[in-house]
């Protein structure tokens, strides 16, 4: 749910969340004001122990998105190298594979940008790997019978390995995209949050202080909230995994290939 929600819509149930605890808090510490003096000791010592709890499992879950989203920064500039060094090396292939194949991996790379933009695990998303795969056992069949013709040639072996690591990395981006925040460690910052923050709204209102300081700390929290749901969501979010690999690598397929086919005469 969390991954097809709109930024401005999980910022709202988010704020809403931690909102409707703090305010839960705030209510039940009213009605427990005549009490103050038994409870302010017991109130004391759980709210900083929660408080410190809290912190923790916000630490937590931040980290393992921050994490995610290098891993998938780093599987996007990978996945593009492959494919640039593929097409570097489809360049000294024989006519006819080698026009062909070069279509197909600007093709393959239109599709490896168009799977930035898509929810991961979508229908969209299952779509473009699908045709994605459809184009890379086309590659392979034609580097095949490359091989084929000239089985000592050192262009096609050199291109069938490339054409491998292409295929690997795909594998790892994809993973890498569907890797997320297990959903309950974000369903326990949020409870977590929540709780906190209605505890301390509720020591608050026991003694009669201003709740300001509450509805600072309240904003606080659902924008880090915000931003570790937000790390979690690369192609939907605010924070988005760049695809800037990709647009620079198809810019450099639009210029005529630099490489002439090199003689499958010449023995490797």
């Amino acid at each position: 749910m969390f991954f097809s929600l709109s930024s401005w819509a999980l910022a709202a149930i988010l704020f809403l969340a931690v909102a409707s605890g703090t305010a839960c808090g705030v209510a039940l510490g009213r009605r427990l004001r005549a009490q103050h003096e038994t409870l302010r000791e017991p109130f004391v010592v759980i709210q900083g122990a929660l408080l410190g709890l809290v912190g923790l499992i916000l630490a937590f879950g931040l980290t393992l998105a921050v994490g995610r989203y290098e891993d998938r920064r780093a599987a996007v500039v990978s996945d593009a190298n492959a494919i640039g060094t593929a097409y570097l090396r489809a360049q000294l292939l024989g006519e006819p594979g080698r026009t062909t194949s070069l279509a197909l991996l600007r093709r393959y790379a239109d599709l490896a940008d168009q799977m930035s933009k898509e929810v991961p695990s979508s229908n969209a998303m299952g779509r473009t790997i699908a045709t994605q795969d459809v184009v890379q056992r086309r590659l392979w069949g034609l580097a095949g019978r490359q091989l084929d013709v000239a089985p000592l040639a050192s262009a096609p072996r050199l291109y069938l390995d490339s054409l491998n690591s292409m295929i690997d990395e795909q594998t790892v981006r994809v993973s890498a995209l569907n890797n997320r925040v297990p959903g309950s460690v974000l369903l326990l910052e949020v409870f977590g949050a929540a709780a906190g923050l209605g505890l301390l709204g509720l020591y608050l209102s026991v003694l009669g202080r201003g709740l300001w300081p509450i509805g600072i700390a309240t904003v606080l929290v659902t924008l880090l909230l915000l931003v570790t749901f937000d790390l979690d969501r690369p192609t939907r979010g605010l924070i988005t995994v760049p695809d800037t690999a990709y647009k620079s690598l198809q810019a450099s397929m639009a210029l005529p290939p630099a490489a002439h086919p090199s003689s499958l005469t010449h023995k490797g």
